[in-house]
């Protein structure tokens, strides 16, 4: 049996995004966010723009796109209602936000010098996806959210993920990224089955 419901929000499972930017006085600003999908090289970020991210994003036009494991949400949850905006949003205020200069400090994480763009990397995240700003899209009018396309242009990974004999592709049974499922943290469970939707390899 279905029934019809009006939810506040629609996060049915996506993958933690630690996005790592610099601020105009050249000092970085980290914030985790949920709202991200990838296709071939690029990803498509979902956020508020009155966010400090964004404003860093759109002014520098790159960032680090870090993907926490599972054993990163104590550190996550340090940043949660942690704004690097200051003076700090009525709207965010109202919800109990704080300005926090050194969020990577406060959260007990380690910045780390970039390859391709000035905004540093996470050291404690197994994939760390260097990234460029392509195209911003007002989403939801009106509202103040907008949907940022980047492009991936570096990706890091831990060895520990690599495939062995094929060091281009991760490993996905070892791989345990945080899932954001309607606003709680969730890990994978085992690998159920083999999937011929798009084998990794191609057909054998």
């Amino acid at each position: 049996m279905h029934t019809v419901i009006d939810p506040k929000i629609m996060y049915f499972g996506t993958s933690v995004i630690l996005i790592s930017t610099l601020n105009q006085d050249g000092t970085s600003n980290l914030a985790p966010m949920s709202s991200g999908w990838w296709l071939n090289q690029s990803c498509m970020l979902g956020m508020s723009s009155r966010s400090q991210t964004v404003e860093n994003l759109i002014r520098t036009q790159q960032c680090v796109l870090n993907l926490p494991s599972i054993d990163l949400i104590p550190a996550i949850e340090q940043l949660t209602l942690l704004t690097g905006s200051n003076p700090v949003p009525e709207s965010k205020a109202e919800r109990g936000y704080r300005y926090e200069g050194d969020k990577f400090g406060i959260a007990g994480l380690t910045p780390v010098p970039s390859h391709q763009v000035g905004a540093p990397r996470v050291l404690e995240c197994p994939v760390q996806l260097e990234a460029m700003l392509q195209a911003v899209h007002p989403f939801e009018q009106p509202s103040s959210l907008v949907a940022m396309e980047v492009r991936i242009v570096r990706v890091h990974i831990d060895e520990q993920l690599q495939v062995e004999g094929h060091p281009n592709y991760i490993d996905p049974a070892r791989w345990k990224p945080m899932i954001m499922n309607f606003c709680e943290y969730f890990g994978l469970g085992e690998q159920l089955s083999t999937s011929r939707l798009a084998p990794v390899f191609g057909p054998k």
